[in-house]
């Protein structure tokens, strides 16, 4: 599917008739993300090859998308998760819906933020990109909104309106687009159980530079104010990859002083090593006990924050050697927009 997304987004680019491009899902998602099990019955049958070739096809669209000519509106009216967030982040415009349902759940299958995902996190207000990239927690359409993720939120009844004036729309012009979705756009606060609402307490928590800390600063905060919120989070994060928690904060980490083309670099460096299963299973593991067994009882290797040592996660980051090639994106040919 994306193969064929960045043939026609290509051909579209080139086409004069083509002003501007929408983009939608079909039926329930906007996008769910990567077929996940197929990746694992890959690996496990020993076409690793085939499976970084699919990684190297989802890493580099985002970054056509981002860099892409023309216009482009994604209509995000349903699930968004991982992959489906990958492909719509970085357009022109993201309309979100009271339907939408937004996550970054790739920790708890034992692998990282990815397809760019490091990048637009990092760029979230204070660290809510940290604890959604730690938790995988979600966001709905108007959470969305207020933080930036997405630039319209409408309810899910206006998407047939909407759709019909984007389709009559003649125009190449961001600043038309603009003001056809203005037309269309609700306004709603998020409500007191949002994550939003607790800012303070996420940056608080989350701005620690290692995960340990993070996490002795939310059981403080739990025993300290008998905080339900702290309890939860708490939860979440002891049931993701003890590994995959480590990669992710350090990912993100380094996106907040890098360019989108470089973030996708380094995901794509951690996810090779992820799917080569040489250093550690994790995620075959983690989709195992998520989405094939379903028993949510994965077996973590490491099994625990502390028997993760330090140049285990440095050698994910490392460059690729041998054989293997790093990503490589069109950055001289399709500069981003700065």
């Amino acid at each position: 599917m994306v193969k064929r997304l960045h043939k026609l987004y290509a051909s579209w680019e080139e086409n004069p008739d083509v002003g501007f491009v929408v983009m939608k899902g079909n039926g329930r998602a906007f996008c769910s993300g990567a077929d996940i099990v197929s990746l694992r019955d890959m690996i496990i049958k020993g076409n690793v090859d085939r499976c970084k070739e699919f990684f190297w096809e989802v890493y580099s669209f985002p970054y056509f998308v981002y860099t892409y000519l023309k216009p482009n509106v994604a209509i995000l009216d349903g699930i968004t998760i991982g992959g489906g967030a990958a492909i719509s982040v970085p357009g022109t415009f993201r309309i979100a819906t009271d339907r939408t349902v937004f996550a970054t759940p790739e920790t708890l299958i034992g692998l990282h933020p990815d397809a760019g995902a490091s990048f637009y996190l990092s760029q979230l207000p204070g660290y809510l990109g940290e604890y959604l990239g730690l938790t995988g927690d979600r966001l709905n359409g108007v959470e969305m909104l207020a933080c930036g993720l997405a630039t319209h939120y409408s309810h899910s009844t206006n998407v047939p309106t909407i759709e019909k004036c984007l389709k009559n729309l003649k125009t190449d012009d961001p600043s038309v687009i603009e003001t056809s979705l203005q037309k269309y756009s609700d306004f709603d606060y998020p409500d007191n159980n949002s994550v939003l609402k607790r800012m303070e307490m996420v940056d608080v928590c989350f701005s620690h530079d290692t995960v340990e800390e993070i996490i002795d600063a939310l059981e403080s905060e739990a025993a300290r104010a008998d905080d339900g919120w702290c309890t939860s989070t708490l939860k979440k994060l002891k049931y993701a990859s003890p590994l995959s928690l480590k990669l992710s904060l350090r990912s993100i980490r380094e996106s907040r002083f890098q360019t989108l083309d470089q973030c996708l670099i380094r995901e794509y460096r951690l996810t090779s090593r992820a799917v080569s299963c040489q250093i550690s299973s994790d995620f075959c593991e983690g989709i195992r006990a998520r989405m094939v067994d379903k028993d949510l009882a994965p077996k973590w290797d490491p099994p625990s924050l502390e028997h993760v040592p330090q140049d285990m996660v440095d050698e994910y980051f490392s460059p690729l050697r041998g054989l293997e090639s790093e990503l490589e994106l069109p950055t001289k040919q399709r500069e981003a927009f700065t």
